[in-house]
């Protein structure tokens, strides 16, 4: 069997809002991953009606933090392009390469694919006269709205996948003291002209895991 890939629904973003909807969705993942070992927050969103949940676990915070402030960075840079995110599970094991010799390989289990195209904010454009009406607001706020909408959608997405598709969970290791599976969190590089397809080429190049019985 596989890696299960879960694609989600792609979100319209403008440039300020790229932390917040990474950060819902992310957390959410991770959050619905745990292995328990976790102490649920129940977050507020700066900019959006959504309250989603993290695990609690400074670490993974940080990461995905350090992961975001990449993505931004990687915007900046590439202006106007559809763009994705890509947060997988992996196990790890050492793989015998010679009598004396082995190597550690990752074999990933589950990945999810989020897309994000990022718009560039159009500014005002000059009012006609006797117009007191501001159109830009207008449509801004119809875009935020769509935007908030979009992004519940795709939670809920997340909560059916998880509820669904549980049979390529790799076993978790009695005491194993750890709050989420081995995961690494991908965004495009300078170099990266076929992010996903080489995403997914390294996938197939390894061996699935174990199933749970």
């Amino acid at each position: 069997m596989n890696c299960e890939v879960f694609y989600l629904k792609e979100l319209e973003v403008e440039h300020y809002q790229i932390r917040e909807v990474l950060r819902c969705v992310l957390h959410t993942i991770m959050f619905n991953r745990a292995l328990g070992l976790v102490r649920p927050k129940d977050i507020d969103s700066e900019l959006f009606e959504i309250t989603y949940v993290q695990c609690g676990d400074a670490a993974i915070e940080k990461k995905i933090e350090e992961k975001i402030d990449n993505f931004v960075s990687w915007v900046e840079k590439h202006p106007n392009k559809k763009s994705q995110v890509c947060l997988s599970f992996y196990e790890t094991r050492n793989k015998q390469m010679a009598w004396f010799s082995s190597k550690t390989e990752r074999l990933y289990w589950e990945q999810w694919c989020i897309y994000l195209n990022v718009q560039t904010a159009q500014s005002n454009p000059k009012p006609h006269y006797g117009d007191t009406t501001d159109v830009s607001t207008e449509e801004r706020d119809k875009r935020h709205a769509a935007l908030e909408a979009a992004l519940r959608e795709v939670i809920l997405q997340i909560l059916r996948y998880v509820n669904e598709k549980k049979d390529h969970i790799p076993p978790v290791m009695r005491g194993a003291d750890v709050v989420s599976f081995p995961y690494e969190i991908n965004i495009p590089s300078s170099s990266d002209s076929s992010f996903g397809m080489d995403m997914f080429k390294r996938m197939l190049q390894t061996t699935p895991p174990a199933m749970l019985s």
